[in-house]
């Protein structure tokens, strides 16, 4: 079961005038749809309510495009280095990800955004790269389910959810496969807004999935 109502409208309150953000983490093979779909929602979200108080944008290592999975050439709009603040982080997966669980230099800067920004999500085998970076310990969380054996292997403390399609544990929100990540986005539209603002964004994108097979 989803953990749906433990966390809405628990989002720093913006007293200080700041506008949050939430930044989408682009890289070579990344899975589209892990990117795409929670950026679909959140931007949807984001550009017809400003009023909210939130932005979304994509960020690439250099700031430059990135080839995915599927040969898709996707732009970010800003690098790692010059990127704004985050309030939250959108980690997507793919095959991209494999490589990313023996890269030290990408595991710290996971660990650093995780000291800095309040709230860590990921789609598909995004959670694989956390738990290899020590995110998950004792968490529960979810992935692909293709790779929940990995994540099992790569932190057996993580405690796997193999039905949900988004798993949230808090200051966590972990998210099964690609397509799954468009629930994900939603539930934290409603997270950091309401039910009701969610609704809105998911009749606007008409995402009311009833596959034909």
């Amino acid at each position: 079961m989803n953990d749906h109502h433990d966390h809405v409208n628990d989002a720093p309150a913006p007293g200080d005038g700041r506008r949050r953000r939430i930044g989408i983490l682009l890289f070579e093979g990344v899975e589209e749809l892990d990117a795409v779909g929670p950026w679909e929602v959140l931007s949807a979200w984001t550009r017809q309510y400003p009023e909210d108080g939130w932005d979304a944008f994509c960020l690439s290592y250099d700031g430059r495009p990135v080839r995915g999975a599927k040969s898709l050439v996707l732009g970010a709009h800003h690098s790692i280095e010059d990127a704004p603040a985050m309030d939250v982080l959108v980690h997507p997966g793919g095959p991209g990800t494999r490589p990313m669980l023996h890269d030290r230099g990408h595991l710290d800067w996971v660990r650093r955004q995780r000291a800095s920004v309040p709230l860590m999500t990921s789609v598909c085998t995004g959670s694989l790269v956390y738990a290899a970076a020590g995110l998950l310990v004792g968490r529960r969380a979810t992935t692909h389910w293709a790779s929940l054996n990995t994540l099992s292997e790569l932190d057996p403390t993580v405690v796997t959810d193999v039905i949900s399609r988004f798993v949230d544990d808090g200051d966590l929100i972990t998210s099964a496969g690609v397509s799954a990540g468009i629930d994900m986005a939603l539930h934290l539209v409603a997270r950091l807004t309401d039910v009701e603002r969610s609704r809105e964004v998911r009749r606007e994108i008409q995402y009311d999935p009833l596959p034909p097979f």
